[in-house]
């Protein structure tokens, strides 16, 4: 009998009341760089954790995120899949406030995060040519396509360090080297996988346009967009761990 697939959902701002009712007691999960917080989730397809990337209440800011040990303890529980969300600014017109991005590139502007899982004398040069699972991508491709959302099926995400926002001149730095979304969080998440081998991919949620595109950007309204988006995102998570667990 093949085992059953176990995954992770990393939830990112203004979500963390999506599987609020779903959700089982806390799991302190503890690795060599810390311990990780995540929750068990009922569901009859498959093994799924839910992880606050933020913490309770939104209390640990984007640069000082435990990546690390968020990685290995999804290594540590067996963890095949990471289905990872993101509230993100788009630079990219095409991009409008409300839609899902799927993102396949990105952009690393951080400065004082640690940039590798490996420690010491053990250590891989890991490729990036594809950093996102097409496996991942593909089964949030079919997701978004069959909850009919206003989505794009690739997007290049900036990362910048935060947690203050982008300036109008970083925004036309990061457009003319290819970006189309910017976020906070999504590096080294990313690299931290798949250094670990865990296939990861990230479905990003439009909540503004991005610094010099608006008058002005608030995380009130960053929360406002990802809280009316709750009830689409939930269904199309659900089934993307539905085509996962097949």
């Amino acid at each position: 009998m093949e085992r059953q697939k176990s995954m992770l959902v990393v939830l990112g701002s203004g979500l963390y009341g999506l599987y609020k009712k779903d959700a089982g007691k806390e799991m302190r999960v503890k690795t060599r760089c810390g311990f990780a917080t995540v929750y068990p989730l009922q569901n009859k397809k498959a093994k799924v954790y839910l992880l606050m990337r933020h913490g309770k209440g939104h209390s640990v800011p984007p640069h000082l995120i435990n990546y690390r040990a968020n990685a290995l303890a999804a290594k540590e529980l067996g963890v095949d899949y990471i289905i990872a969300t993101s509230a993100v600014g788009s630079m990219n017109p095409k991009m409008k406030v409300g839609n899902y991005v799927v993102i396949d590139h990105f952009l690393d502007f951080t400065k004082t995060r640690r940039i590798t899982i490996f420690e010491g004398k053990e250590f891989s040069h890991t490729d990036m040519s594809e950093p996102y699972s097409r496996k991942v991508r593909q089964a949030l491709i079919s997701s978004l396509r069959s909850n009919r959302a206003s989505f794009h099926k690739n997007g290049t995400y900036a990362c910048a360090e935060g947690p203050r926002y982008e300036t109008p001149a970083e925004v036309r730095m990061y457009r003319m080297m290819g970006g189309d979304v910017a976020g906070m969080t999504g590096v080294p998440e990313v690299v931290f996988a798949k250094e670990l081998d865990i296939a990861y991919g990230s479905v990003a949620i439009v909540t503004n346009m991005a610094a010099g595109m608006q008058k002005k950007i608030s995380h009130e309204e960053v929360v406002k967009e990802m809280d009316r988006s709750l009830k689409d995102t939930r269904k199309i998570i659900d089934r993307t761990i539905e085509y996962l667990s097949k």
